[in-house]
C-alpha cells in the first residue's frame, strides 16, 4: 500500500497518541520535555539540566549559556532512569556535588 503524505500524517499521529498513552502508564517523560533545570549557584554561569530519552531513561548535562538557546555542554552522562538523572541533578545543583566526579569529562563519556 502506498500512502500519501496526508496518510502518512495520520498514521504518525495515531502511533505519537498511543506512544503518549503507553509512557503515561509507564510514569515515562516524553521526549524533548524539561525533567529538571537549576543554576547551581549566583556566580556560577553552569546550568544543570535533565532531560528524557522518551523510554525510561534521561540525560543529566552541566552546560554554560543561554540554555536552550545557544549553550556548551561541559559535562553530561546518561542515565538509565529519569529519577537517578534528576536526584544526579539535585546532587550537583544543591549539594555541591563535584559534575567532573559525578558526570565524568564530556570526552570521556562520548568516547
Amino acid at each position: 500500500m502506498n500512502m500519501n503524505s496526508t496518510e502518512k500524517l495520520a498514521e504518525l499521529r495515531a502511533l505519537q497518541a498511543k506512544a503518549d498513552v503507553i509512557r503515561q502508564e509507564l510514569g515515562i517523560s516524553p521526549r524533548g520535555q524539561l525533567l529538571f533545570l537549576a543554576t547551581p549557584d549566583a556566580i556560577s554561569a553552569d546550568v544543570v539540566v535533565v532531560e528524557p530519552d522518551g523510554f525510561g531513561g534521561a540525560t543529566t548535562s552541566v552546560v554554560e549559556g543561554n540554555y536552550p538557546v545557544d549553550y556548551v555542554t561541559k559535562f553530561e552522562r546518561t542515565f538509565p532512569t529519569e529519577e537517578e538523572a534528576v536526584a544526579t541533578a539535585e546532587a550537583l545543583a544543591f549539594q555541591g556535588a563535584s559534575a567532573s566526579q559525578v558526570l565524568g569529562a564530556l570526552a570521556e563519556s562520548v568516547i
